[in-house]
């Protein structure tokens, strides 16, 4: 199971908005075939691993139910059934209502023996995008900080570039592949002229780029606007973006998407779950710290990542957070240390929601 579920993450940022598993056919304690779902969310990893052997008296671990309804493909419960497996170990149950307990339920009948919940933990780890895309109507959101050591994510006059050395920045790029979409501010967007495309990785697809811009006041020669037509730019905005502006982006070929709005700004779970409305499982936030404090203030980021350089900037520094309105220090976000590792001349965190 455990070599079924790493499979299914080779999917991530490719298959949205299926999920990413893993499939895995054993006979006579010999791998058989191994499966994952392909971009585009197709084949499923079912389907995958059944092409490449006579799965006759096989066992299939599958990181997540097989489907059971008839989509683009027909269902993976009846394939394997068809195949002659005679036993299916899962890791989890997918929530989706048109399968939610029918995969099972349909080997059940059929005669193969059914194991649910193993590695269940690590599953979820995995599908935690299209989990929380099913139940609670949003992505997943990975918030990405590259900070000095006393917290600083410029100096005072907005230099940034580079805080951290290239083999964190390398790594950054991989985050990016491994998420649907590439999140910032319109803040961030004005003053660092992102690209936000995966480079120097070698990989064929590229994640959704995001600005969210209450007024879409951006840089018509920005790196955004000049690439829109080769990799998609999608553009969160308030009802008050002005109309020239909103026609101008969509002429360049990027995809507005109007949401609702709190105070000056737009309201983050609204934005996010118009995102997950049109596919996304899992948005990589790469600031800045407007939104970063927005999205912590809301209780919406699940993983933080965290590259601490070397150096110090002091006070009159620009913060890797904004103000998050705290009186008491029990109200503060709290996050449980997952992973440290040094990184060329930086350290890496990851912190996890609880």
């Amino acid at each position: 199971m455990r070599m079924a579920i790493g499979l299914g993450a080779r999917g991530l940022g490719q298959v949205w908005p299926n999920p990413a598993v893993g499939c895995v056919l054993v006979r006579d304690g010999r791998v058989l075939a191994r499966g994952w779902t392909q971009p585009g969310g197709r084949p499923h990893a079912e389907a995958v691993a059944l092409a490449q052997c006579d799965a006759r008296g096989a066992t299939a671990y599958v990181s997540l139910e097989p489907c059971a309804h008839h989509g683009k493909t027909p269902p993976c419960a009846d394939a394997l059934v068809a195949a002659g497996v005679v036993r299916v170990v899962t890791a989890l149950t997918d929530p989706d209502r048109r399968v939610a307990g029918q995969g099972h339920a349909r080997l059940r009948a059929a005669g193969v023996e059914v194991v649910e919940g193993v590695e269940r933990d690590a599953a979820r780890r995995v599908q935690a995008g299209f989990l929380l895309r099913l139940t609670e109507g949003r992505p997943f959101v990975t918030l990405k900080l590259a900070l000095t050591l006393d917290g600083q994510i410029a100096t005072a006059s907005g230099e940034s570039r580079w805080i951290t050395g290239p083999a964190a920045r390398r790594i950054v790029h991989a985050l990016r592949a491994s998420h649907d979409a590439v999140l910032v501010g319109g803040g961030t967007a004005r003053a660092d002229n992102p690209d936000l495309r995966v480079r120097d990785l070698g990989v064929a697809h590229q994640p959704v780029r995001v600005v969210a811009s209450r007024r879409l006041d951006l840089p018509a020669d920005s790196r955004l606007a000049q690439t829109a037509a080769a990799a998609p730019v999608w553009l969160l905005h308030g009802a008050d973006a002005p109309a020239q502006a909103q026609a101008d982006w969509q002429g360049r070929g990027a995809r507005l998407i109007a949401c609702a709005q709190t105070g000056d700004g737009l309201d983050p779970l609204a934005a996010l779950q118009s995102l997950a409305q049109r596919g996304l499982t899992r948005v990589f936030c790469e600031g800045g710290g407007a939104l970063a404090a927005a999205l912590l203030r809301a209780g919406l980021v699940d993983e933080l990542v965290v590259f601490s350089a070397g150096k110090l900037i002091g006070a009159e520094g620009r913060a890797g957070i904004g103000a998050l309105g705290l009186t008491a220090l029990a109200d503060a976000p709290q996050f449980d240390l997952r992973l440290v590792r040094p990184v060329g001349g930086d350290i890496m965190q990851v912190w996890s929601r609880p």
